[in-house]
């Protein structure tokens, strides 16, 4: 038997080993854009591709439709398209998509609880190890 969630379904494999079911969620949230695209989507309901660029701000049209196709890949959104001149699409959120809200919702809840915490930290890291822009991979305090 696999990993178990906490209401008893078998996630498969050992917790988030290369065959572990739960690693799949902790890839599409990973995403910077995707789960900024889900959050959208359902908070504001089904949307074009141009409506999605102006309510979410600071993505560009190629990252959005790389997000969106990536989602649609995921069968986290649904693409429609309708007989029109000109062609019209919009996207929507699946109900996979939806069931992700919850999680999207607390990683939010706890960005805005420890948010400031995490990039103190950051802060005090960088000047204690006079790293301007982050670790590094040659970072001689790293070595054995």
């Amino acid at each position: 038997m696999g990993q178990v969630d906490g209401d008893g379904d078998d996630l498969g494999g050992e917790p988030f080993a290369a065959d572990c079911r739960a690693r799949i969620a902790v890839e599409v949230l990973a995403n910077r854009w995707d789960s900024v695209v889900i959050y959208v989507l359902g908070e504001s309901g089904p949307m074009r591709p141009r409506a999605l660029l102006a309510r979410i701000g600071g993505i560009s049209p190629k990252v959005l439709n790389e997000a969106l196709r990536r989602l649609e890949y995921n069968g986290l959104v649904r693409r429609r398209r309708y007989a029109e001149a000109p062609p019209r699409v919009d996207y929507a959120l699946t109900e996979a998509g939806t069931a992700l809200l919850t999680p999207i919702r607390a990683l939010g809840a706890w960005a805005a609880a420890y948010g400031d915490d995490v990039l103190a930290a950051q802060d005090c890291f960088h000047r204690r190890q006079r790293v301007p822009d982050g670790p590094t991979d040659d970072d001689p305090s790293d070595r054995s």
